[in-house]
């Protein structure tokens, strides 16, 4: 079994078409066709099912794609690691980081990060908690910026917690509430901008409704972190967010939940059987020195408290 044949395989199970496959692997369609046979020669079936031109996986080749997609993501981060023996001066790391954070921590510590390594290339993976998380597991990603708890069917990951953000009601500015905190049950009745599935918030979101006793109404549901803002802004409902994101919108108000409240905890992820590589590691080092300066300075976004030292 070569990598080549894998990276083969992955790109057939996800064009769906063997010429297309061959196009983006720049190899003619006959030999990645051969390879593909020689891999189920060797695997001793059948890969794919190619009925009336259409191309599905079998129940093999449904085995096989995510053990095959973290063998070639594997396969990457062993080659970094090589390549990263000149004292940082080349390389990539992969990070991983929800829509709020990306906007605003996660901006700055790259930007001190790219300023002391300008030689290590930055992929920055932008998505839902729970999406991260399975990045983290295939492989996809070095290490990612999550929220905590993990789920009970999440896989093993080592985590480093290093902050809590507190939940607001966001509003448009010019609806924003007489009285400085909003109750959950507040929300009965209420249209609700929700993100789509995937999103640690949807999920707070939905657990305090049905705790308080009733099920949220949705005035639309599906959008990221910018969608949802841009929705609420519009008037089209109230969304739960991070209070972070609501700095440099004037349009938006944002409203705390009664005592306890709703928070969240930001968490550095990576995998439990893979020791980081050498640059992500240099990430780690640069990131915690910059959320524990802001918060010794007290220059950390509203609503968000340090919790490593």
């Amino acid at each position: 079994m070569q990598f080549q044949q894998l990276a083969y395989f992955v790109t057939v199970s996800e064009t769906r078409h063997f010429t297309h496959a061959a196009e983006r692997m720049r190899v003619a369609q006959p030999s990645l066709s051969k390879q593909i046979k020689a891999l189920e020669h060797e695997l001793g079936a059948p890969l794919f099912s190619r009925a009336r031109g259409n191309v599905t996986l079998t129940p093999a080749g449904e085995a096989l794609l995510p053990l095959a997609r973290r063998m070639l993501a594997d396969a990457d981060t062993a080659r970094q690691a090589v390549a990263e023996l000149a004292g940082l001066r080349r390389g990539q790391v992969r990070l991983g980081a929800t829509p709020s954070l990306c906007a605003g921590l996660m901006a700055d510590a790259l930007a001190r990060f790219h300023h002391s390594y300008p030689g290590i290339g930055l992929l920055v993976e932008e998505g839902g908690s729970r999406d991260l998380v399975r990045a983290l597991a295939r492989g996809q990603l070095d290490m990612s910026l999550i929220i905590m708890p993990l789920q009970h069917d999440d896989p093993s990951l080592v985590t480093e917690e290093i902050l809590r953000e507190n939940l607001v009601v966001a509003s448009p500015a010019a609806e924003r509430p007489r009285k400085p905190y909003l109750r959950i049950d507040e929300l009965r009745g209420r249209p609700l901008v929700m993100f789509r599935t995937g999103y640690d918030l949807r999920d707070a979101t939905l657990a305090a409704c049905r705790q308080a006793g009733f099920e949220p109404r949705f005035a639309v549901q599906g959008g990221e972190m910018d969608a949802v803002l841009r929705f609420v802004e519009a008037g089209l409902g109230v969304a739960v967010v991070p209070s972070m994101v609501l700095d440099g919108r004037p349009g938006l108000a944002g409203t705390p939940l009664a005592p306890p409240g709703l928070s969240r905890t930001i968490a550095l992820a990576h995998r439990k059987d893979v020791e980081p590589i050498r640059a992500a590691q240099a990430f780690r080092a640069t990131l915690l020195s910059y959320v524990i300066e802001a918060g010794q300075e007290g220059t950390l976004p509203q609503g968000v408290e340090l919790i490593a030292e």
